[in-house]
Protein backbone atom coordinates (compact mmCIF):
# COMPACT_ATOMS: atom_id res chain seq x y z
CA UNK A 1 0.00 0.00 0.00
CA UNK A 2 1.32 3.44 -0.95
CA UNK A 3 2.03 5.95 1.78
CA UNK A 4 1.27 9.66 1.55
CA UNK A 5 2.51 11.94 4.30
CA UNK A 6 0.33 14.95 5.03
CA UNK A 7 2.46 17.80 6.36
CA UNK A 8 0.34 20.29 8.30
CA UNK A 9 1.08 23.92 9.08
CA UNK A 10 -1.52 25.24 11.47
CA UNK A 11 -1.82 28.08 13.97
CA UNK A 12 -5.37 27.68 15.29
CA UNK A 13 -6.07 24.09 14.23
CA UNK A 14 -8.06 24.68 11.04
CA UNK A 15 -5.46 23.16 8.72
CA UNK A 16 -5.06 20.23 11.11
CA UNK A 17 -8.80 19.59 10.98
CA UNK A 18 -8.68 19.66 7.18
CA UNK A 19 -5.75 17.21 7.22
CA UNK A 20 -7.64 14.76 9.40
CA UNK A 21 -10.58 14.81 6.96
CA UNK A 22 -8.18 14.32 4.06
CA UNK A 23 -6.55 11.40 5.87
CA UNK A 24 -9.94 9.71 6.17
CA UNK A 25 -10.66 10.34 2.48
CA UNK A 26 -7.29 8.98 1.35
CA UNK A 27 -7.76 5.89 3.53
CA UNK A 28 -11.10 5.27 1.81
CA UNK A 29 -9.19 5.38 -1.50
CA UNK A 30 -6.78 2.66 -0.32
CA UNK A 31 -3.91 5.02 0.48
CA UNK A 32 -2.06 4.89 3.77
CA UNK A 33 -2.02 8.55 4.88
CA UNK A 34 -0.16 9.85 7.92
CA UNK A 35 -0.62 13.36 9.36
CA UNK A 36 2.41 15.24 10.70
CA UNK A 37 2.07 18.49 12.65
CA UNK A 38 5.73 18.40 13.70
CA UNK A 39 7.41 16.96 10.62
CA UNK A 40 11.05 16.10 10.13
CA UNK A 41 12.98 16.12 6.86
CA UNK A 42 12.61 12.33 6.58
CA UNK A 43 8.83 12.70 6.89
CA UNK A 44 9.09 14.61 3.62
CA UNK A 45 11.73 12.52 1.84
CA UNK A 46 10.60 8.98 2.76
CA UNK A 47 6.92 8.57 1.71
CA UNK A 48 5.66 7.65 -1.76
CA UNK A 49 3.79 10.95 -2.03
CA UNK A 50 3.50 14.22 -0.16
CA UNK A 51 0.62 16.56 0.57
CA UNK A 52 1.18 19.88 2.33
CA UNK A 53 -1.84 21.51 3.93
CA UNK A 54 -0.91 24.82 5.49
CA UNK A 55 -2.42 28.00 6.74
CA UNK A 56 -0.53 31.29 6.51
CA UNK A 57 0.37 33.50 9.42
CA UNK A 58 1.71 37.04 9.75
CA UNK A 59 2.71 38.56 6.43
CA UNK A 60 2.62 35.40 4.34
CA UNK A 61 4.68 33.38 6.80
CA UNK A 62 4.83 29.66 7.50
CA UNK A 63 3.09 28.67 10.75
CA UNK A 64 5.45 28.24 13.74
CA UNK A 65 4.99 24.45 13.88
CA UNK A 66 6.61 24.11 10.41
CA UNK A 67 9.20 26.91 10.45
CA UNK A 68 12.02 24.69 11.69
CA UNK A 69 11.13 21.89 9.26
CA UNK A 70 11.00 24.29 6.31
CA UNK A 71 14.36 25.85 7.22
CA UNK A 72 15.99 22.47 7.81
CA UNK A 73 14.67 21.19 4.48
CA UNK A 74 15.95 24.27 2.67
CA UNK A 75 19.37 23.91 4.32
CA UNK A 76 19.78 20.14 3.84
CA UNK A 77 18.34 20.36 0.29
CA UNK A 78 17.60 16.65 -0.20
CA UNK A 79 16.50 16.03 -3.77
CA UNK A 80 13.04 14.50 -4.03
CA UNK A 81 13.75 12.84 -7.40
CA UNK A 82 10.29 13.34 -8.87
CA UNK A 83 8.32 12.48 -5.71
CA UNK A 84 4.70 13.49 -6.35
CA UNK A 85 3.43 16.36 -4.24
CA UNK A 86 0.58 18.81 -3.96
CA UNK A 87 -0.03 21.86 -1.78
CA UNK A 88 -3.32 23.12 -0.35
CA UNK A 89 -3.03 26.60 1.15
CA UNK A 90 -5.58 28.04 3.55
CA UNK A 91 -5.77 31.79 3.88
CA UNK A 92 -7.80 34.95 4.00
CA UNK A 93 -7.80 37.09 0.85
CA UNK A 94 -8.36 40.25 2.89
CA UNK A 95 -4.63 40.06 3.71
CA UNK A 96 -3.79 41.02 0.12
CA UNK A 97 -0.44 39.93 -1.30
CA UNK A 98 0.36 37.66 1.66
CA UNK A 99 -2.74 35.53 0.93
CA UNK A 100 -1.69 31.84 1.00
CA UNK A 101 1.97 32.89 1.23
CA UNK A 102 3.01 29.83 3.24
CA UNK A 103 1.59 27.53 0.57
CA UNK A 104 3.46 29.38 -2.16
CA UNK A 105 6.71 29.02 -0.21
CA UNK A 106 6.19 25.28 0.22
CA UNK A 107 5.33 24.78 -3.44
CA UNK A 108 8.43 26.71 -4.52
CA UNK A 109 10.75 24.77 -2.20
CA UNK A 110 9.38 21.33 -3.14
CA UNK A 111 9.75 22.25 -6.81
CA UNK A 112 13.35 23.38 -6.23
CA UNK A 113 13.99 20.03 -4.53
CA UNK A 114 12.88 18.38 -7.79
CA UNK A 115 9.59 17.07 -6.51
CA UNK A 116 6.89 16.49 -9.13
CA UNK A 117 3.96 18.86 -8.70
CA UNK A 118 0.88 16.90 -9.70
CA UNK A 119 -1.68 19.68 -9.27
CA UNK A 120 -1.81 23.44 -9.14
CA UNK A 121 -1.76 24.74 -5.60
CA UNK A 122 -5.24 25.01 -4.14
CA UNK A 123 -6.00 28.33 -2.47
CA UNK A 124 -8.84 28.09 0.03
CA UNK A 125 -10.15 31.52 0.98
CA UNK A 126 -11.73 31.84 4.43
CA UNK A 127 -13.74 34.77 3.05
CA UNK A 128 -15.48 32.45 0.56
CA UNK A 129 -15.83 29.06 2.25
CA UNK A 130 -16.98 27.75 5.58
CA UNK A 131 -15.97 24.14 4.84
CA UNK A 132 -12.35 24.04 3.68
CA UNK A 133 -12.37 20.24 4.14
CA UNK A 134 -14.92 19.85 1.36
CA UNK A 135 -12.92 22.11 -1.00
CA UNK A 136 -9.67 20.23 -0.39
CA UNK A 137 -11.24 16.78 -0.79
CA UNK A 138 -12.99 17.84 -4.01
CA UNK A 139 -9.63 19.13 -5.33
CA UNK A 140 -7.92 15.86 -4.36
CA UNK A 141 -10.45 13.78 -6.28
CA UNK A 142 -8.99 15.16 -9.50
CA UNK A 143 -5.55 13.62 -8.98
CA UNK A 144 -5.60 11.25 -5.99
CA UNK A 145 -4.36 8.38 -8.17
CA UNK A 146 -1.21 10.38 -9.04
CA UNK A 147 -0.36 11.15 -5.42
CA UNK A 148 0.65 7.66 -4.40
Amino acid sequence: MATVNIIVGSVYGNAESVAESVQTFLSSEGINAVVFTDASVTDITDPDGLLVITSTTGSGDIPPNLEFTFDELRTAFPLLDGKPFAVAALGDSSYGDSFCGAGRQWQELLTELQGKRIADMLEVDAMETLEPEADVIEWLKGFVNKLA
